[in-house]
């Protein structure tokens, strides 16, 4: 029994970490975000899009139907609700949180029909249906119908949980950081 109670002992003490050890695990996790910041690397913990370590790669060319995207919505009172209930993580954009990974679906000019599922220009959005409540049973309310504005975009995600365009609406395209590129991902 006491050579149980010293081994425990033993094993609680290798295992907290002391203000000494505390200082290379924190300079560990600053030069890990420096690096992360410089070569425009983002982790996605969000369920939008898969999980793991992607990329912002800049874009050269105006923004198109189809490109996955980096993005800081507005601030608006959506957003900031979206980011209340958990939607949205905290982060760098302007608004405080994280930047969204999502698909454009629309560009200016294209009629956004939203309903039972999202269409555009006529057509059906793969994997648009609107829910009316979230995972924890709060109303969702849908985004309105119409044109997307000059100089904004549609976006979207196939993801059952995910929170985009069909409910916040069309967002800036100013607020696009670049194209996301995955690096290393999981899809559960």
């Amino acid at each position: 029994m006491k050579q149980d109670a010293g081994l425990r002992q033993t094993i609680r003490s290798r295992l907290r970490l002391g203000p000494i050890s505390a200082i290379p695990v924190a300079l560990g996790v600053m030069t890990l975000a420096a690096i992360c910041g410089f070569a425009q690397l983002r982790i996605n913990l969000t369920p939008s899009e898969p999980l793991g370590l992607w990329r912002i790669v800049a874009l050269s060319r105006p923004v198109a139907v189809g490109d996955q995207v980096f993005v800081c919505p507005p601030r608006t009172a959506t957003i900031a609700e979206g980011l209340s209930r958990g939607y949205l993580r905290p982060g760098l954009c302007p608004g405080g949180y994280t930047a969204l990974i999502k698909t454009v679906v629309a560009i200016a000019g294209d009629r956004i029909e939203v309903g039972f599922n999202v269409r555009v220009n006529g057509r059906e959005v793969a994997g648009s249906i609107l829910r009316s409540i979230d995972g924890k049973g709060r109303p969702l309310l849908p985004s309105p119908s119409g044109t997307v504005p000059a100089e904004e975009v549609f976006l979207h995600s196939p993801y059952a949980a995910s929170w985009d365009s069909r409910y916040f609406g069309p967002v800036p395209a100013s607020g696009i950081l670049g194209l996301a590129e995955e690096v290393w991902t999981y899809a559960p």
